[in-house]
């Protein structure tokens, strides 16, 4: 719940100029979710340099749900992804599995990439039960999800100890272990080639100074940024610093 549209106007301008100016860019699919209200102006303000999506979304197109916004609703103005299960979603507004499961399925109806978030908290980490908690929640995100849909779909690894302002950055062998945890049930779930087609993000405390090695030794397919990404000129920093790292990993 960050930026006014007026605010978001001029992060999007600034953003877009900057990104110009990386070295290797189009090689990089970058997105930003604005809140609702400053999502039109976000995406023509754009230029086509990034991904534009939405915070959240209710899973029926239409009816009583006060204060709600349709999968619909989003793919009329443009939306290019919605994100799905956020841990404050599940956690501040008691989103359950199933109801992650019912939003994957209305935004890829409307014609939308579903960015799902799972991971396990601080508990589920104790307990040494992150992989049984996670693999429930992508098993259950995924129900009823044809694989000719793999490709609409995108799972970023967030757990929910990482982050915040007391979070703490996941070691990078954790991450890639959890990685091939979610490639294996992607492969289950659907076959080989459409498991490929899914990128697997990680956030979680993500910064400029050890994104782009995190990024390397995690092998993950990208990264979801939180709070560094509030200042255009440091999130773009911290994408050009990503570009640099995939090409010289030895640095």
């Amino acid at each position: 719940m960050n930026r006014t549209s007026r605010e978001a106007s001029l992060y999007a301008e600034t953003f877009r100029e900057r990104l110009r100016q990386i070295n290797g860019i189009d090689s990089a699919q970058v997105f930003v979710i604005p809140p609702y209200t400053a999502i039109t102006v976000v995406k023509e303000l754009s230029g086509g340099s990034y991904w534009v999506g939405a915070q959240n979304m209710h899973w029926e197109r239409n009816g009583a749900y006060t204060g709600e916004i349709s999968a619909e609703m989003l793919a009329e103005i443009g939306v290019d992804l919605v994100l799905v299960g956020h841990a404050e979603r599940r956690e501040l507004f008691h989103e359950t599995d199933a109801m992650v499961n019912l939003k994957v399925h209305a935004a890829l109806r409307a014609g939308l990439r579903a960015l799902v978030c799972i991971g396990e908290d601080l508990a589920g980490r104790e307990a040494h039960a992150e992989q049984e908690i996670c693999s429930r929640q992508l098993r259950i995100a995924l129900q009823g999800v044809p694989a000719n849909a793999a490709g609409q779909v995108i799972f970023a690894y967030e757990p929910v100890w990482a982050i915040g302002e007391n979070g703490v950055t996941a070691d990078p062998d954790y991450i890639r272990e959890m990685k091939e945890l979610f490639r294996a049930i992607f492969e289950e779930v659907f076959d080989e080639r459409s498991a490929e087609m899914i990128p697997i993000l990680y956030g979680g405390s993500v910064n400029t100074e050890h994104a782009a090695e995190l990024l390397v030794k995690s092998q993950v397919d990208g990264l979801f940024v939180g709070r560094t990404a509030l200042d255009p000129i440091v999130f773009a920093t911290l994408i050009e610093s990503c570009l640099t790292g995939t090409k010289n990993p030895g640095l």
